[in-house]
């Protein structure tokens, strides 16, 4: 353990970042996946948001330097949602603002729309709210770059599957995953925009970092044979009477026109907020507007 501590939360071992500060307003950050890490937010919005607010951060259940998921034990989309309720009633918080980064804003739906009266404000940062509409934007955003590299076979097969009426979510999801690790180390132009601002992952070894992955990937297995993460969290939204704030970066493709058109209509307390030259990830390639950006909404 480098910064942080392991709380346990319905029997598993969390590990958990709070940064405390004299603020009365906290923070959640939930971040996205399944099975990515709190590691990059943390590294660039702890001394930024960090100042003037109570920043809690953590690893999901099963995720990196969180306790690992073992091969019997019961595990699904629940367990998530219930580990953000009982974290904050762990830390003694009356309410708290969550940010949910991709899958972690399909979190941040789930968890408002089962406890709203332990949340203040919802902010979304780039998020998946349905997986179908996100995986069919990325094969085409994958298959715009293998036009790029002149990989024709791959480019076809990702319209193929993208226009393909038949395949169900999952299919869809499994299908990008597969053919977007063709483009190996350029895999992340499919996200990042702006690399001026990169995390230094250096805290840990590679070996280290094998065996976080190694255990993120059991997580995102289970929950992918579950299945629930398959299942649309846009009906949910017109049920969320929070005031709500969605951060999009300007090349995103993650929540895709008509993610977007569903919050517009149905959020009934929404805000919208672009930020210019970013991508997937604005809390990093755009730290300091984020933090402004985040730290208005949340003041005012």
């Amino acid at each position: 353990m480098k910064n942080g501590q392991f709380i346990e939360i319905n029997g598993k071992k969390l590990y958990v970042e709070v940064n405390d500060t004299n603020s009365d307003k906290a923070i959640l950050y939930l971040h996205g996946g399944p099975g990515e890490s709190c590691f990059d937010f943390t590294y660039h919005q702890t001394n930024r948001l960090g100042q003037n607010f109570r920043l809690i951060a953590f690893d999901q259940r099963g995720v990196c330097r969180s306790e690992g998921i073992s091969e019997n034990e019961p595990f699904g989309l629940d367990n998530l949602v219930e580990d953000c309720e009982e974290l904050r009633r762990c830390l003694g918080i009356k309410k708290w603002s969550i940010i949910g980064h991709s899958f972690g804003g399909y979190l941040a739906v789930l968890y408002a729309f089962r406890y709203p009266n332990s949340i203040d404000k919802v902010i979304f940062e780039g998020p998946t709210f349905d997986f179908k509409y996100t995986a069919k934007a990325l094969l085409e955003k994958t298959a715009s770059l293998f036009k790029k590299y002149k990989m024709s076979e791959s480019r076809y097969r990702c319209l193929k599957l993208s226009n393909d009426s038949s395949c169900t979510t999952k299919e869809l999801v499994e299908g990008y995953m597969e053919l977007s690790e063709f483009l190996e180390e350029k895999r992340m132009h499919i996200y990042t925009h702006n690399f001026n601002n990169p995390t230094d992952t250096s805290m840990y070894s590679d070996e280290q970092w094998d065996i976080f992955y190694d255990k993120s990937e059991i997580h995102f297995n289970r929950l992918r044979d579950e299945g629930k993460i398959f299942e649309s969290a846009l009906p949910l939204l017109k049920d969320i009477r929070l005031p709500c704030l969605l951060i999009l970066g300007q090349y995103d493709v993650v929540t895709c026109p008509i993610q977007i058109e569903t919050y517009i209509n149905d959020i009934q307390q929404g805000e919208i907020y672009f930020i210019e030259n970013c991508g997937h990830t604005p809390h990093y390639e755009a730290a300091d507007i984020f933090r402004d950006v985040v730290t208005d909404f949340l003041t005012k």
